[in-house]
């Protein structure tokens, strides 16, 4: 592949967004072609699929939330990432696999090795470059979503949250490239980690 793809994953309102935009203006001055995109979503099939899985008060039971995950995925990747990445181009995405098996596997309980094999088929074998994983204490969930309008995940109990937080840490362990962000830090620091990390891996000289 020509181009580099990072994944930038954790919970809800760990910053990710907010970093992700950093990253690809971090990016776009040293003079790379970027493009940013999230999951679910990203195309406009994908994003249709996005509002289904996360519309609060609806019925979707755990092995229906996977596939839909698994069908979005599917066509975002196809769509949108491995032509970009074709192409040359850093493809910055906010969450992949790793949010499939932190939130439908740690976090409901399915079982992780028919997520892996999901993650595979949906992806076409596709592993993220650079891994960013935010972790943030659970007391900044509450905080930062004091005003925000809450989507059907981000609605899950407290028990929920750190069955996938504590999945996010093993995952960490067992992904090539992944690395552990303190998204409790202040905003710029945050931002010099992830500028760091990119030197490192050559992603910008």
């Amino acid at each position: 592949m020509k181009g580099k793809f990072i994944v930038l994953e954790g919970p809800d309102r760990c910053g990710k967004s907010t970093q992700a935009k950093m990253l690809v203006n971090a990016l776009l001055t040293h003079g790379k072609d970027v493009v940013l995109t999230r999951e679910p979503g990203g195309t406009p099939t994908a994003e249709q699929i996005r509002q289904i899985v996360l519309q609060p008060g609806l019925d979707v039971r755990p092995m229906a939330e996977l596939f839909l995950y698994e069908a979005s995925r599917a066509q975002h990747t196809q769509e949108k990432i491995l032509p970009a990445l074709e192409e040359g181009k850093i493809v910055v995405c906010e969450r992949y696999t790793m949010s499939t098996a932190a939130y439908q596997g740690y976090g409901r309980g399915i079982d992780l090795k028919m997520i892996d094999t999901l993650n595979q088929i949906a992806t076409l074998g596709l592993t993220p470059d650079l891994t960013l994983v935010f972790l943030m204490s659970d007391k900044y969930f509450t905080q930062r979503g004091e005003y925000l309008f809450s989507d059907r995940l981000e609605q899950e109990d407290l028990r929920f949250r750190q069955q996938m937080r504590q999945g996010y840490l093993k995952l960490i362990k067992n992904t090539p490239n992944a690395h552990l962000i303190d998204a409790d830090s202040n905003i710029d620091a945050i931002h010099a980690q992830v500028v760091e990390l990119l030197h490192k891996y050559k992603i910008i000289e």
